[in-house]
């Protein structure tokens, strides 16, 4: 990457434009958004802006514009539609410390903006490092289509029952959101049933019972092949993300070690029959331990049948098999698998 995606705080920060016409309003609708304080130093504003203005949204700076307008500014836009003035604008604006973007001038830009799905609390942002504007619109369409129009009133639900998540399922937290966002819950929202899904939500946290979460979480056994994370089944990537640990053969490839959750633990898998024995023992460990566990492999055969004769006979052990580009199989415990 040659550009680092993060997110800027706006509260009670001060956003500045520079310019007042067509390219500022389409940088100020997109601020007013947020709770930033934008102030558009323009001698003349078009309707659009003026509108907002008497709305109280932003403010309007008709004076000699110098470093003291950028001065402590989150971000500036300079969108002028001169190229002369952009350039002086944008100078001034760097002696004064902030971030700044220049329209359409990639070159002159410290940040981009990103073509933006809105579920707020939910904000999905798609860059190209400026390179391709209308290919980040297409991917938005995409993204767009696939996340529920409310999805942003059940985040908001998430962070106000967070603290009292944390008291009554302490240690359980990852287990209590994986249902809300996967289950019964989100069922319910897909439903517009968003008052029922809140109450069993909040029954759950009163009751301090975690449904659909009784025993082992299964091991999943992801089969990468020599191939690229592009042939993975969604399952599989859906279980690398969702993965509290990472067991992994050196062979497997970067692109693939990509895909997992970052904060999750990851331990190589040695070479060799006696490694990959070493490993399994680890791994069931893990499960016993409440621990969703994923495995990465070249072939998946040999280290699931690993697993299977590394388990205990009495033991309620589930190994999912993940293949690229085939259904998933469930492997019974003590059990090799049959092709």
């Amino acid at each position: 990457m040659r550009a680092f995606p993060m997110f800027i705080k706006t509260t009670g920060r001060k956003v500045v434009v520079v310019g007042g016409a067509e390219n500022s309003a389409q940088k100020v609708r997109l601020l007013a958004k947020t709770d930033a304080q934008i102030v558009v130093c323009a001698s003349e504003l078009n309707a659009e802006l003026r509108q907002k203005m008497d709305a109280g949204r932003l403010t309007q700076h008709t004076g000699r514009v110098g470093p003291v307008e950028f001065a402590g500014a989150a971000m500036v836009f300079v969108a002028t539609g001169c190229a002369g003035a952009d350039v002086a604008y944008r100078d001034l604006a760097k002696q004064a410390g902030p971030l700044v973007n220049v329209v359409d001038r990639p070159e002159l830009c410290d940040m981009t903006t990103p073509s933006i799905v809105d579920r707020t609390p939910v904000v999905v942002a798609i860059g190209t490092e400026g390179t391709a504007p209308v290919l980040a619109r297409l991917i938005k369409t995409r993204i767009e289509g696939l996340l529920e129009p409310n999805l942003g009133r059940l985040a908001a639900l998430a962070g106000r029952l967070r603290p009292a998540v944390d008291r009554s399922f302490a240690g359980q937290q990852r287990a209590f959101w994986s249902w809300v966002f996967t289950g019964a819950p989100m069922a319910k929202f897909r439903a517009r049933d968003e008052g029922g899904a809140a109450q069993e939500i909040e029954a759950s946290i009163r009751n301090r019972v975690l449904p659909e979460t009784n025993g082992l979480h299964p091991i999943d056994v992801i089969e990468t092949g020599a191939e690229s994370a592009d042939l993975l089944t969604m399952r599989a990537v859906a279980k690398l993300q969702e993965a509290d640990v990472l067991f992994h053969e050196a062979a497997v490839g970067k692109d693939v070690l990509e895909l997992p959750r970052r904060d999750a633990d990851r331990i190589a898998i040695g070479d060799g029959a006696a490694q990959q024995k070493d490993a399994a023992q680890s791994i069931l460990q893990q499960q016993s331990s409440g621990a969703r566990v994923a495995v990465l492999v070249t072939e998946a055969n040999d280290f699931a049948n690993a697993l299977a004769n590394a388990a205990p006979t009495s033991a309620q052990v589930q190994i999912i098999v993940h293949r690229q580009g085939r259904a998933s199989e469930t492997v019974p415990a003590i059990q090799a698998i049959a092709e």
